[in-house]
Parts: structure tokens; sequence; C-alpha cells
């Protein structure tokens, strides 16, 4: 499938702001830009064109639970992902690298694949680098991620090496199948910056249509995620597009647009939204708390987003307090709406030359979570990738 990539404004430097368009045979889409997450073909509690209306043009889907369900082969047989889901917009599909490493049952990894028990009914499978691509081939993406060895930040320096190198191998030989998708190059090496970098020259020197920053996002500190993706930008060629892997906190996509990031996923506003915590520019708000229940006012005047439209801060209060299905679905708008905002916003910043000052200006206001949770997260992954 065709792809180019033009840079609009900025991008002075290796690893500086930037405002492109990525086009495809569905579309052009302005960056910086957030890719709402349809794991299963599906962004929960929303329609396509509910998606579409938050300001997104690529969405992404998930190769690994496609595979395991309902099956590649007949969502092929049902005219392709694109079809089967309804959406008409670009879609870019993750390999399932991450997946693999964190749900499943690991049984052995080697330079062939990986095998596997299925964390849906214990079956085993073998998933290779070929695999992955016959895989995201079938469902029909525009852009197609090649199989990784992620590891949590903290494994040794040895194992990080190893699982590098392993991710290298293994985009040679997905390469070397010619996908019809364009195919993304994905930079790992946890959180050494030396490991980093040579991984994203190696990778770089491949020329790729695109590249991915993974691995991170996994429970390591701010610090080193914003550091360890600036050292991936300085490395990676300024022409092709650049994609962050598994981010979504609002501060931390301005952080990685100041380093020169375009494309973004996470579950994260759409997880969040189905439990009540809403973003605004001052941070994060809990709209079941009592000081909403009577705001007569949306919760943010200026959003625009289906439910700040329509509706009182009050009513999504009572929402959620009663448990009703429409409150997750309204919050999900909201949070996606938002980050899509803020992605128009940093664009504009970059087209003005003024992105320095929007971004001091952000970072000063907005009020990110608590460090705890990223603990989490480490802990989490840690466990189940050992396990």
């Amino acid at each position: 499938m065709a792809l180019s990539f033009r840079l609009d404004g900025g991008g002075e430097g290796p690893a500086s702001p930037r405002a492109a368009t990525l086009t495809t045979d569905r579309g052009e889409v302005p960056t910086p830009a957030f890719m709402p997450v349809g794991t299963l073909a599906s962004v929960k509690a929303l329609t396509p064109d509910e998606v579409a209306a938050t300001g997104a043009r690529i969405a992404l889907v998930n190769a690994y639970h496609l595979y395991l369900r309902p099956g590649h082969r007949l969502i092929e047989s049902l005219g392709g992902v694109h079809r089967f889901m309804g959406w008409s917009g670009a879609i870019l599909s993750d390999s399932g690298g991450y997946q693999v490493f964190s749900l499943a049952r690991l049984l052995r990894v080697d330079d062939e694949g990986v095998r596997f028990r299925s964390h849906l009914d214990g079956s085993e499978h073998h998933y290779t680098p070929e695999l992955a691509i016959e895989v995201q081939s079938a469902l029909g993406v525009d852009i197609a991620m090649p199989l990784d060895h992620v590891l949590p930040g903290d494994a040794p320096a040895p194992d990080q090496r190893e699982a590098a190198e392993r991710t290298l191998r293994w985009f040679d030989r997905s390469q070397a199948l010619d996908p019809e998708p364009a195919l993304f190059a994905i930079v790992q090496g946890g959180v050494d910056e030396d490991l980093r970098r040579w991984h994203a020259r190696e990778l770089a020197a491949r020329e790729a249509p695109g590249y991915a920053i993974g691995g991170l996002s996994v429970g390591e500190s701010k610090a080193d995620q914003y550091a360890i993706t600036e050292v991936a930008c300085t490395e990676l060629p300024v022409d092709r597009p650049r994609y962050l892997m598994g981010v979504g906190s609002p501060e931390d996509l301005v952080h990685a647009v100041s380093a020169g990031v375009d494309l973004f996923d996470c579950v994260l506003p759409t997880r969040l939204g189905r439990t009540g915590s809403l973003f605004t520019d001052d941070g994060r708000i809990n709209i079941k708390g009592a000081r909403y229940r009577e705001q007569v006012s949306p919760l943010d005047p200026d959003c625009g987003c289906a439910m700040c439209a329509s509706y009182s801060a009050a009513y999504i209060h009572h929402l959620f307090r009663n448990e009703e299905l429409l409150a997750y679905r309204l919050a999900s708008i909201h949070n996606l709406r938002y980050i899509q905002r803020l992605c128009e916003r940093m664009r504009e910043a970059v087209l003005a030359g003024a992105f320095d000052a929007f971004a001091g200006e952000f970072l000063a206001r907005y009020q990110p979570a608590d460090e705890a949770v990223r603990a989490k997260q480490r802990a989490r992954f840690r466990s189940r990738s050992r396990s």
C-alpha cells in the first residue's frame, strides 16, 4: 500500500517538534496524531462514526488478538478489517509482541519465534515473524508492525541486548517478505541509552517506511521514558514517521512531540473514561466526585465534544453514580476528543513556531497522575513476562 510522509513545519533538528502529513491509500493523517485503540476491531463502547467525530483519522487494531479470535482468515474472507469493523480511515496493526509477552503463557522464546498458550483457552501456538506478517496482510491494514521481543525496562542488560538483537533479526525476516502493508521497524533496548542508540541506527540503515519506539510506558520512570524517546528520535531518519507505542497521557504526548514523535496510541483515554476519570487542561478529574453533583455547566465549555456540547457535569455525574451505560460512551468520547484536540493544538503551535511556549504553558498547568501508577504498571508487566 502507498505511504508517504511530508514535513509541514518544525523539525529543525532530528529530535525537535514537527508537524507533518502522513498519506495512505485511505486519506491523509495530519500529525501529531493519536490512534484510538480498537484491539478487537472495536474501540470499546463507540461506533466508528463516533470515533471519527473525535477527530481520529487513523485507528489501531491488534494482530495477536484478532489472530486468536475470530481469526485472520475469517476477517480476510469477510473483506478485510476495514469492512469488518466499518472504519473507512487508515488502520495500523500492532503485531502483538507486547501482548505475547504480557498476556500469554510463554513456553519458549528463540530466534524462530515464540511458543505460547493462549490467554483465552490455553491452546498452544507458535507465533513467528512470518506469521505476524501473514496475519496483518490478511487483515488488509495500511501499516503493519513486525514481531518484536519486549522486556521490562529493568531487565538485565544482557537480556535487553539479546532481545534487541532478536528484534533486529525478526525485522529482517519480516522485511524480506515484502509485505503489502507498509512495515514499520520497532526500536527496542529498554532504558539503556547506548543500546537504544545502536538499535535505532541499525534499523535506520534498513530504510523502513516508518519507525516505532517500543518497550516504553511499561512501568519505567517518566524521566527514563522521555530520555529514551529523545535518544531514539535523534538517531531516526527525519523524513520518516515516528510512532511512540502505547503512550496516551497528555503530558507524555507533549514531551514526546517536543522530541520529534508523530504518532501515538494507547487504551488509556477510553479505559480511564469508563472509570469516570476525565481529561482537562488542569489534569484528570473524577466526575463521580460530589463536587460535580450540582454543576449545571458542562465539564469543559471549550471542549465541544458530544458530552460537553450537550450535557451538564451534573448529568454525567448522575450517569456514573447509577452505572448507566451512556456514561462510559460519553466519557470515552470526551477523553478521545481531548487527546485529538491536544494534537491539533500542538500542530498549530508547531506551524506557528510557538511550540516551546505552548508546551511550557501546558505542562505548568497540567497536573499529571501519581507516579505510583507507573510503579504498578512496572510490577504487573514484570510478573507477567517472567511467569
